[in-house]
């Protein structure tokens, strides 16, 4: 496959065609556009909550009228059910929907809010259904908006919008979609050769839910050695008693030549792994690559941080600011052990598509973090 061919049918796709109020100018953004619309999705996940605020032009899925105007995230852990980490999300739902409705000038029809799927099953697993509901309530009150819509996406309606906002149109029916969130993974393809009929890809395993798996082992020796080994049970159990089973039974294998890879992991290993290509949303990888970096976070973090990368790299110094930027984003979000999990996690997935008769094309998609908007959006204002 063409990697190239694959990333410039990306951002056509990654929004489509929508109606809504126009924009001619915005005091906090600079449009790309001449008639376009904004709008701001605000996602309640497992490791925190994350906004995106987007452009969209006219004919924006045969043009690619597309820009990404700001993307951030507050780290909340709201999975971890406690008064502190309740309270934290909270705030930064809240603190996101002030800044897109107020500072950005947004209006409220234009923001939409939702609770990842990842987030439900771990509630369900947990039995803290409730502990959601009062999220969603306190919310609505914070913002004094009663009635606002606050979405609890189930694990197939989030992976077959991902699916539509991610993958490229000409490699819809040819590409199995696998989106690693901070408490689940969820993914699939579409079988049959129309969007009508997908079948689904979930795991109850995430970034953050494999880090706390492995941080609830370690009893009383809190060293690092000491989680890598731990990590390695959990995800060797996880492998042997999940990914297999949920690869399998996807059906995928025969049917998919294209593995695209989203999520926040997929982002941090795609910008260390290769710095230079920072300016690039698809970046294609090897198993043995992302086997080697896993190595190389155990062994050699410090290597890893914005100085140590540019360093190497031939580049101009404001290139090399640029990816030094985002290198720190990841250093941020992503702390050792929870790099580790996230790409223990990614390899044991991989694993099951390399073997001596085939291996797939792997592409990890960094900006996949927008995708459940953009058909999100477009489900919702053709409506």
């Amino acid at each position: 496959m063409d990697m190239k061919r694959f990333s410039q049918h990306l951002l056509p796709v990654m929004f489509l065609l929508v109606t809504g109020i126009t924009v001619s100018a915005q005091d906090t953004f600079r449009p790309r556009y001449v008639n376009s619309t904004i709008y701001t999705g605000i996602e309640v996940g497992a490791k925190g909550v994350k906004m995106s605020v987007v452009e969209i032009g006219k004919n924006a899925q045969s043009s690619g009228a597309f820009n990404i105007l700001k993307d951030t995230s507050v780290n909340t852990d709201f999975i971890s059910f406690t008064p502190a980490t309740f309270a934290a999300t909270l705030n930064g739902l809240s603190g996101l929907y002030y800044t897109a409705e107020h500072d950005y000038g947004i209006s409220s029809n234009r923001i939409y809010t939702v609770v990842s799927s990842g987030v439900k099953m771990q509630a369900e697993k947990d039995d803290k259904a409730a502990w959601i509901r009062n999220l969603v309530d306190s919310f609505k009150v914070r913002i004094d908006e009663p009635a606002r819509d606050v979405e609890i996406v189930d694990v197939t309606t989030e992976a077959y919008l991902s699916h539509l906002g991610i993958v490229p149109e000409n490699r819809r029916f040819n590409t199995f979609l696998i989106d690693i969130g901070s408490g689940n993974t969820k993914g699939g393809f579409f079988p049959e050769g129309n969007t009508k009929n997908f079948r689904l890809f979930q795991l109850n395993w995430g970034t953050k839910s494999t880090a706390n798996a492995a941080e609830k082992r370690l009893e009383d020796d809190k060293s690092l050695a000491n989680f890598s080994k731990q990590l390695f049970r959990v995800l060797t159990s996880a492998e042997n008693n999940d990914i297999i089973y949920s690869v399998n039974a996807s059906g995928s294998y025969p049917l998919s030549d294209n593995i695209a890879i989203s999520g926040g992991i997929a982002w941090s290993v795609a910008t260390l792994i290769r710095p230079e290509a920072a300016g690039q949303t698809v970046v294609p990888v090897t198993y043995q690559e992302v086997a080697e970096f896993a190595d190389r976070i155990y062994t050699d973090y410090g290597s890893l941080n914005e100085n140590a990368i540019t360093a190497k790299l031939n580049l101009s110094k404001a290139d090399k600011d640029i990816i030094a930027k985002e290198v720190k984003r990841v250093n941020v979000v992503f702390d050792q052990k929870s790099l580790m999990a996230g790409t223990g996690l990614l390899l044991k997935i991989m694993r099951q598509f390399s073997s001596a008769y085939e291996t797939k094309q792997f592409f990890l998609i960094k900006n996949g973090q927008v995708g459940w908007i953009s058909a999100y959006v477009d489900q919702h204002t053709s409506n």
